[in-house]
């Protein structure tokens, strides 16, 4: 008889095991559906904007459990690089469990809508949001350059000086002039901002007309930003003469203020100066074909800067 209680005890194993796994399965699924109704909802926040300049305000909006309407919420903002939240505001839900918050920002940093009532730990940035928290939010705030566009004009090479200030109002933060160079822009001057943030950046071109610009590359405070700073134009003394040019034009068309130019493109602009009178005339003709002399200015180009006969013009080119 006893093998026939072994071989029964062997088929009754399998079965009893099925039992227990399915009995704790169902043990599981049970616990994790009680937990997660116990647990109050994660706080939903969405930003209206995650770039900003300097001193705008980004909006916070949304939403809590209805049944949690009514209960104070909190605003906190973590500075990028830094390890500790700050309060910013403070508000109520809604009887919709609705909320909105209005935070003006200096710099980047991270922000998150907490229930001002829940008890527990604060979850770190980065990781996943727990109930009471709203996941954290990086803004990216970037700087601001306050300068006034200026024409330097300088006959022959000649040093100058673009003075502004940086928001916020920080010193050793590094700023850069930049001229524009065909369909680039690249750094000519370089500087670090002083006391208040003012800078004043230095340069001497040699020769031709750009715009230029001030840049910041940004940092983990500030993100970049530029700011137009003008134009430079440094003229150089040219031979020059004049003609009467009714007839046809090697480009193909008449400039109304038209130069000739034996090597400069057609259409190039030009900026002349001669005796304190300015015009930028445009290359329509080849020419002069005399020896030393650069330009021949139209009947137009030489009235509008009181020029006549053989002379020094200064140019941009």
């Amino acid at each position: 008889m006893r093998p026939k209680k072994t071989a029964r005890r062997r088929r009754l194993a399998p079965r009893a095991l099925i039992m227990t796994i399915t009995l704790l399965a169902v043990a599981l699924a049970a616990g994790t559906a009680l937990a997660a109704s116990a647990s109050p909802q994660t706080v939903q926040a969405r930003l209206s904007s995650r770039q900003i300049a300097f001193d705008h305000s980004v909006v916070v909006s949304g939403t809590v459990p209805a049944a949690e309407a009514g209960r104070e919420l909190e605003l906190e903002f973590l500075p990028a690089g830094t390890s500790s939240w700050q309060s910013l505001a403070t508000s109520s839900a809604a009887s919709d469990g609705a909320y909105r918050f209005v935070a003006r920002l200096r710099r980047s940093g991270y922000l998150r809508v907490i229930d001002a009532g829940t008890p527990g730990l604060v979850p770190a940035v980065g990781t996943a949001s727990t109930a009471g928290y709203s996941d954290a939010e990086h803004v990216s705030v970037s700087a601001s350059l306050r300068l006034r566009p200026h024409a330097f004009a300088a006959l022959g090479p000649h040093r100058i000086t673009v003075r502004g200030g940086f928001l916020p109002a920080v010193s050793g933060k590094v700023v850069w002039l930049q001229a524009r160079v065909g369909s680039r822009w690249r750094n000519v001057a370089r500087a670090r901002t002083g006391a208040g943030g003012r800078f004043a950046l230095r340069f001497t071109p040699t020769g031709g007309s750009a715009r230029i610009r001030v840049r910041f590359a940004g940092d983990l405070a500030n993100a970049r930003s530029s700011a137009p700073a003008g134009s430079v134009t440094v003229y150089q003394a040219t031979a020059a003469s004049w003609y009467y040019d009714g007839g046809t034009t090697a480009c193909g068309f008449h400039a109304t203020y038209g130069v000739a130019n034996r090597g400069l493109p057609c259409g190039t602009r030009v900026r002349l100066y001669y005796r304190g009178r300015r015009i930028t005339a445009m290359v329509d003709d080849r020419g002069p074909y005399v020896y030393s002399r650069t330009w021949d200015l139209n009947q137009n180009t030489a009235a509008a800067l009181g020029f006549a006969g053989v002379g020094t013009v200064w140019s941009s080119y």
